[in-house]
């Protein structure tokens, strides 16, 4: 009758712990690429592409230890508080070519140290909070935007580090003073425009206006008040007039003693 082995402890140790490795391997991999982006070898970084996927939020499963993240080239509409805050090793981030209408305070929390890029052109965005983006050290593009140029947004600009190579296509879409429409935000700000005085000249416009008012209002009033006066003083005047005149007294005059 044959006889039957059993594997030796250390032999059954070895395949055990070799098929928790390939399986922890299997599971790294199949988590390391949310669907449908692509994660190909980026010089022994995590990079991560989900460009031109048609996403219309941003993947919640993006490994921590990314570096780059595209996601450009989508039809993102919004950026939840904290979408980014597990990434604490991501350099680069593009998000330029989406519907992003708004950024908030805590949009980008978690990216102030690392963050070396950040593409929002080509969105939809027309304000940007002064706290939203000037924790962040990395170069900013915002070129291609709807922007409403008014005081908070030259607020919040003098606090970014702007990308160079487009600041100069940052333009006002609509603004609070018209001679800023269409054109180029920063070259109009760095020739001394601001865009800060604008609630001061209508502050003092109204204070002119209210004068203005009130001395008018003086002044019907007074020559109200003269007219007034100089018909009671006519009407006394012809009263005087209508009354009959009282005879002259003649007093006799005596002889003299």
């Amino acid at each position: 009758m044959g006889t039957v082995r059993l594997p030796r402890p250390s032999l059954l140790l070895v395949s055990t712990r070799g098929t928790c490795l390939f399986l922890l391997f299997c599971l790294r991999l199949g988590a390391t690429c949310p669907q449908p982006c692509r994660c190909p070898d980026h010089a022994g970084a995590v990079a991560v592409y989900c460009s031109l996927q048609g996403l219309q939020e941003v993947p919640q499963d993006i490994p921590a230890d990314t570096v780059l993240l595209k996601l450009d080239a989508n039809k993102i509409s919004h950026l939840p508080d904290g979408a980014f805050q597990h990434l604490h090793r991501l350099r680069e981030l593009d998000l330029s070519h989406n519907a992003i209408e708004a950024i908030g305070p805590a949009t980008f929390a978690g990216l102030a140290r690392g963050l070396r890029l950040l593409d929002l052109s080509y969105n939809r965005i027309q304000r940007i909070p002064k706290d939203a983006l000037g924790k962040l050290s990395a170069k900013i593009r915002l070129s291609h935007n709807p922007l409403h140029c008014e005081c908070a947004l030259q607020e919040a600009l003098w606090e970014l580090k702007l990308d160079p190579d487009s600041v100069d296509e940052i333009a006002c879409h609509t603004s609070v003073q018209e001679e800023f429409v269409g054109k180029p935000l920063v070259q109009a700000l760095d020739a001394g425009a601001s865009l800060c005085s604008v609630p001061h000249r209508t502050t003092d416009v109204a204070m002119l206006v209210t004068m203005f008012g009130w001395f008018a209002m003086v002044i019907a009033y007074v020559v109200y008040y003269v007219r007034h006066n100089q018909e009671d003083a006519r009407r006394h005047l012809e009263y005087l007039k209508s009354l009959p005149s009282a005879p002259a007294s003649k007093d006799p005059i005596g002889p003299g003693p």
